[in-house]
């Protein structure tokens, strides 16, 4: 009588295992076995990190083992079991792996293909046809669309973390509780006995640090003590919190009437403003995006205020960035002034602080939160429904949702609500924050998301230019890799454009994307891998692991301001900027977050870490080599670089980079 070993692994994480009844049917091309009971009750079978054998007898030879099926059934009170994968070795002594990496719950079942990727068209037989139809049909009956605010991408339809689908949860839902681990943060950084005072003004820039995290050594050390300096302040545009922003200016735009008498004292060339623009030394920063966003209101007894500031940036002869002018409306005029450096001390470095507020705002809402987390959910959604776990694209991009519907879902329930947490201490809460993305989808572009054109558009590309813009230079590495490694998998799969465009599942993808991400830029469909859409979306990166370092020194990165801009010049001192930035509350809600916001999840994987092998083919595992082997040569290469610099640039070393958008 033929008899097949089975070998099935439990998952390590907490819980992972069950008490409940297992069992398993095997499915051939010439027959099926008996439903076989593997586990039963206190048997200790299936626990946490578990690896069990079991023999399955037949009665005749199967063929070959097209699915594996897994029933599980309550025993007392339902127990998910998280199954990694299941290993069936033939009579023959052929060694078949089911990859599943999944959770089974309640008294279901679920159906496994083996680890071989396949399209669509190479799906032969009628057993494997249909279970590919009826997983999709079940996956999207599980993954609904919903809209949450007009004009916002779409995101999953579940009101909470725990109405989510099992599979997409966090293995621990209080190690992404934002209350607790925010009230953990303050209380850690042992600020807890000012995080209840608002209204209450700190009386000098000193007085900041009397909630300052000091850590040895630490860009946010460096930050603390040079911040009121112009070449920190440029310097930020280039490798800070948010180096998106900046850009080559090519006109002085009328809205904003620098003329070289304002500025000549700023310009080292011997050369007129308008000769300096024509050679390319000039840049500009324009926060047009915050005009008319509506402050913070949540709090009747504060007041708090935006500016929608320009600024304008000399490239000086040591190839440095530094400001050379400030409007802090987008509207010149008599109570608009332009500030200068040659300006009064305190005038100067409000203008300063200003840009910087409008700076966090914009890093927060559109570079963070639309740009990272809300467009990485509607691929994930979109990969979900549209493709099958049989399917190559799919294998591929799962590691990099990681997730990723979790913390979003969680963000919406407790960060980003209506009187979420977001509203403590942001200027942009109370609904300014729904503004901002709402304003940032109407030119949001596909193009974007695409690292290299994303720079080249912004006139940022040359490195002769500018030598020292880390953020470029690195991300552009790391993106090359990331495409060729995407790149080496698909062309194992797809021989032609022709394959491509015969592949259903992919243009159904494609399209749900285009669908749901109300951006007119994305495409419809893919008639080509030139098309960037794959490299995007693993390139996607979690710009919030900067904070700690950029935005723990309050006035560097201020959330809120509770005085308005400065209509004129000669009117500012050190206590009307200190009454200006957050209060000593609002100062520990602010460092609590960034904080919590800037730490790695337990267990990270970062850039190139696959311990969950969803492909079993040697080709597939060869690329994958050859990629971490290459991420590995990049991350020595950042490290060398650093070493002995008082600002190192390590956040895109791929080693720092998580696999996927899940803090």
């Amino acid at each position: 009588m033929p008899s097949y070993t089975v070998t099935v692994a439990t998952g390590t994480q907490w819980f992972a295992g069950t008490d409940d009844y297992i069992y398993m049917t095997l499915v051939g091309t010439e027959g099926s076995s008996e439903r076989t009971l593997l586990d039963k009750p206190l048997y200790n079978d299936f626990e946490r990190g578990a690896v069990d054998s079991y023999a399955v007898s037949v009665e005749e030879n199967l063929g070959d083992i097209e699915l594996v099926k897994i029933e599980k059934m309550k025993y007392w009170v339902h127990d998910d079991w998280y199954c990694k994968y299941i290993a069936v070795k033939t009579p023959s002594g052929d060694y078949i792996e089911f990859p599943c990496f999944r959770w089974v719950v309640d008294d279901k079942e679920v159906i496994l293909r083996d680890g071989r990727a396949h399209l669509p068209q190479d799906d032969k037989t009628r057993v494997a046809k249909q279970h590919r139809r009826k997983e999709l049909e079940i996956r999207q009956k599980t993954y609904r669309w919903k809209e949450w605010h007009p004009g916002f991408p779409m995101s999953i339809d579940a009101l909470s973390h725990k109405d989510l689908p099992r599979d997409i949860q966090f293995d621990s839902e209080k190690g992404v509780d934002f209350a607790l681990n925010y009230t953990k943060a303050i209380e850690n950084l042992c600020i807890n006995q000012f995080m209840h005072m608002f209204q209450s003004s700190w009386g000098e820039f000193a007085d900041f640090e009397r909630i300052f995290v000091r850590i040895k050594n630490t860009i946010s050390e460096y930050v603390m003590q040079h911040w009121k300096e112009d070449f920190m302040f440029g310097y930020q545009f280039l490798n800070g919190c948010n180096p998106v922003i900046i850009q080559k200016c090519t006109n002085i735009p009328s809205k904003f009437p620098v003329i070289h008498e304002m500025v000549a004292d700023c310009l080292e060339r011997d050369l007129t403003l308008e000769e300096e623009l024509k050679e390319g030394n000039l840049y500009i920063a324009d926060y047009a995006i915050m005009e008319d966003v509506t402050p913070n209101a949540t709090d009747p007894c504060t007041m708090q205020y935006l500016a929608s500031p320009i600024c304008l940036l000399y490239k000086n002869s040591q190839n440095k960035i530094l400001p050379i002018a400030i409007q802090l409306s987008q509207t010149p005029g008599e109570d608009s002034p332009i500030f200068l450096p040659s300006d009064d001390e305190y005038d100067w470095l409000l203008a300063k602080i200003w840009v910087r507020s409008a700076d966090f705002h914009v890093h927060q809402t559109v570079t963070h939160l639309l740009k990272t987390h809300l467009i990485s959910e509607v691929f994930a959604i979109a990969m979900y429904r549209q493709l099958p776990a049989v399917h190559p694209v799919y294998k591929l991009l799962v590691p990099h949702v990681r997730f990723t519907i979790a913390i979003n879902t969680k963000a919406r329930e407790q960060l980003i609500c209506e009187c979420g947490i977001f509203d403590k201490a942001n200027g942009t809460g109370g609904g300014g924050h729904v503004q901002l993305v709402q304003k940032a989808m109407k030119t949001f572009t596909y193009k974007s998301l695409c690292f290299p054109e994303a720079i080249k558009d912004r006139g940022m590309d040359s490195q002769e230019d500018l030598p020292y813009y880390y953020y470029r230079d690195d991300g552009i590495k790391v993106w090359e890799i990331v495409k060729s490694f995407v790149t080496d998998v698909v062309n194992i799969y797809y021989d032609s454009d022709e394959t491509l465009q015969r592949d259903e599942e992919i243009q159904a993808f494609v399209k749900d994307v285009y669908g749901h991400s109300h951006t007119p830029s994305f495409s419809k469909s893919i008639s080509n891998f030139e098309h960037q859409y794959l490299k995007a979306k693993c390139m996607i990166k979690n710009y919030k692991l900067f904070q700690f370092d950029w935005c723990s020194w309050i006035p560097n990165a201020p959330p809120t301001m509770r005085k308005p801009p400065p209509t004129k010049k000669g009117q500012v001192d050190v206590k009307f900027i200190v009454e200006s930035l957050p209060d000593r509350g609002r100062s520990c809600w602010h460092l609590g977050a960034v904080w919590a916001l800037s730490q790695f999840q337990e267990n990270e994987l970062f850039l190139g870490m696959y311990p969950d092998e969803q492909f079993t083919e040697k080709s597939v595992k060869n690329a994958v080599e050859t990629f971490q082997k290459k991420l590995s040569e990049v991350s020595k290469l950042i490290k060398s670089r650093n070493e002995g610099k008082k600002l190192p640039y390590y956040y895109l070393s791929p080693d720092r980079i998580p696999n996927s958008v899940a803090v």
